[in-house]
This record gives structure tokens, sequence and C-alpha cells, in this order.
């Protein structure tokens, strides 16, 4: 093949989608059994109500869904129908294991098959590597630890004292969720929360890209887009600040058996720690190919890697929310066509 695309969510569709259109040979390969990428696993009780501002795919306006639909629904619907639309045809589920060198192509090795290529376009995202964060005492505690990427619904949650670690949007929807349910809940963040009352317009979408690629520029580990925005000042947040919902505490200094202790000896019990601390990129399947550098990040141009050419990574850093994955994507495919009608006319 010319190219291999890992990954259809939104970056890796966008990647396909450019890529057809310069006429490149390549191939979609996606690790789920359909389409929709990482909306396909949000939790039910998630509302599109509540869901960032959808970027549209291109040459596919996203239309505007009723505001009650659950999003691990509607997006993955809208996935579906852009790939019927365009032709894109998707190889699921494949699951890649390494990519390595191998006489100077690219050697993708799945559980069906192999397939070798000049270029890759790697937009596997992050989902599938939820952080969890250790803390001293965590193996004692005799409660409930569940990442948020494993919340199901708040109703679970019934007569629990529950402790929400982070201050990233999931960390605010659940605790919204949970705290209708629960006995009593209390939210803590290693930083004091920033919150924004503005559009997210395509300008101010434009500036938080710009910021989180300088980090990839640098080769340090791309910092979430939501940590450069702050939280979305909505009326149910507002309404929350105003009771005390949330009222954010510091972070606890270690986990007992029953609860949590902060540094100045304060303990509360606790039934359920709900770890809502993010994610980490999904590219362990590219150790062979040893991108990263001394900052722990991989260095990018663009979507290229810096170490290493071949390969372009979307989904990954700016381009790891929907503000960013179709202008990376049609980055990808220009670059990856200019690369190869290069190494031709040589």
């Amino acid at each position: 093949m010319d190219v291999v695309v890992i990954g259809a969510g939104q970056a890796g569709l966008s990647a396909a989608y450019f890529l057809k259109r310069a006429n490149l040979d390549h191939v979609v390969l996606d690790a789920d059994a359909g389409p929709g990428g990482a909306w396909r696993h949000r939790w039910p009780t998630l509302r599109m109500a509540t869901v960032h501002g959808i970027h549209d795919l291109p040459g596919m306006p996203f239309a505007e869904p009723d505001p009650t639909a659950p999003a691990n629904e509607v997006l993955p619907a809208y996935f579906a129908d852009f790939e019927r639309r365009n032709g894109i045809e998707v190889r699921r589920p494949v699951r890649v294991h390494a990519v390595r060198d191998h006489d100077g192509l690219l050697r993708v090795e799945t559980d069906s098959g192999v397939w070798e290529a000049e270029a890759l376009v790697n937009a596997t995202g992050t989902w599938t590597r939820p952080f969890w964060p250790r803390y001293p005492g965590q193996e004692l505690f005799r409660g409930r630890q569940l990442h948020s990427s494993q919340y199901r619904a708040p109703e679970e949650f019934a007569g629990q004292r529950v402790v929400v670690v982070g201050g990233g949007t999931s960390a605010v929807q659940q605790l919204l969720e949970i705290d209708r349910h629960a006995a009593g809940t209390t939210w803590v963040t290693r930083r004091e929360p920033e919150f924004f009352d503005e559009p997210f317009t395509p300008e101010l979408g434009r500036a938080v890209v710009a910021k989180v690629e300088d980090r990839v520029r640098r080769g340090l580990p791309p910092r979430s887009v939501v940590s450069v925005t702050g939280l979305n000042l909505t009326p149910a947040v507002r309404e929350a600040l105003g009771t005390g919902v949330l009222a954010r505490r510091p972070m606890f200094d270690r986990i007992t058996e029953d609860g949590v202790v902060w540094s100045d000896g304060t303990h509360e019990e606790v039934d359920v720690i709900v770890w809502a601390t993010g994610f980490r990129a999904a590219l362990d399947h590219l150790a062979p190919l040893h991108l990263r550098g001394p900052g722990g990040g991989i260095r990018l141009d663009g979507t290229r890697v810096v170490a290493d050419p071949r390969v372009h990574l979307v989904g990954y850093g700016p381009s790891a929310s929907t503000v960013g994955a179709t202008r990376a994507g049609r980055a990808a495919a220009r670059e990856i066509k200019t690369s190869l009608s290069r190494r031709q006319a040589a």
C-alpha cells in the first residue's frame, strides 16, 4: 500500500477522505466492531446538549441534533453515514500489535494479517489508555474504584458517598449526574479549576490548538484541550457552583480502607472513588519505531514525526479533539502525497 491508516475516529476518517481524493492506495484499519470511534463507548446518559461543539467531518456538515439524544448513538450514526457516502471502506475489527521498519517500508502487524506501506497515518486516539494515578493506600481501599471511562449511569451510586477526582469536563458532567442520586459527593482536583464564559468559536478553537501544538513541536507530552481552555461555564455548572456541588477541594494525600485523608489530617469516609483523570495517547504499537524523544513525547512537524517522517500522528496533541481532527487529516494526506511524489521522482 501507499498508506496504512490506523483508527477510524474523526481524525482517521478525515485522513482517509483526503487520501482517497489524492488517489493514494490506502487501507483503514480499526479495532472497533463498528463506526464511531471513542463516541461508541461514551456513557449512555451523555446527551448531545452537554457535548462540546462537534466540528464537521470533511464535506459533510453535522446536522443540529436533538439535544436530548444520546451522544453514543448520534455520533456513531454520523460517522457511519460519512463512511457510506464517501465510499470509505474500513476493515474492522482489526487490532494492530506492532509497526516495524522492514526494508524501508513500514510493516503493520495485526491480528488479521500484515500490511506494508510507504507511509503510516496513526489515528488511535486515547480512549483505550485511561490514566490511573497512584496514591498511597490505594490498594487498601475496600470500596469501589473506577475510571470515568467505566462510568455507565448515575443510579448505580444511589445512597453512596462518592469522591470524583479530576478537573476535566468528564469529571464535572459525571459529578453533576451522580450528585442527584448519591448520599454525598466531593470534588477534588490537583489544580484550582478555571472556567470560561464565552462561546467556543472557531477562532478560540484555533488559538487552543496552537497552544497544544507548541508542546508537540518541542517534543513534550501533549496537554489536553480542556487544560488549555478551562471548563465551560454552562447554566448547569453555574447552578452547581452556587449550591456548592462544585465546591472543589485540593487533592487528598492518601487513601485508607474506608476513605481519603488530606494533608491537614482531615479524613472523609468514602464508598466510591471515580478517577476522572484523563487518558494517554494509545501508541504502544509504535514502540518498535523508537519515536519518543528525551522529553517523553513525540516531536512533530505538523502531523509528521520528526524522528521518522514516514509516520504521521493525527488525533494526537493539537488534533486530539474534533477542533483539529479534520485539518490534521488534510495536512497528513497532503504531506504524504508530496513526499511520495518526491520519492518516485528520485
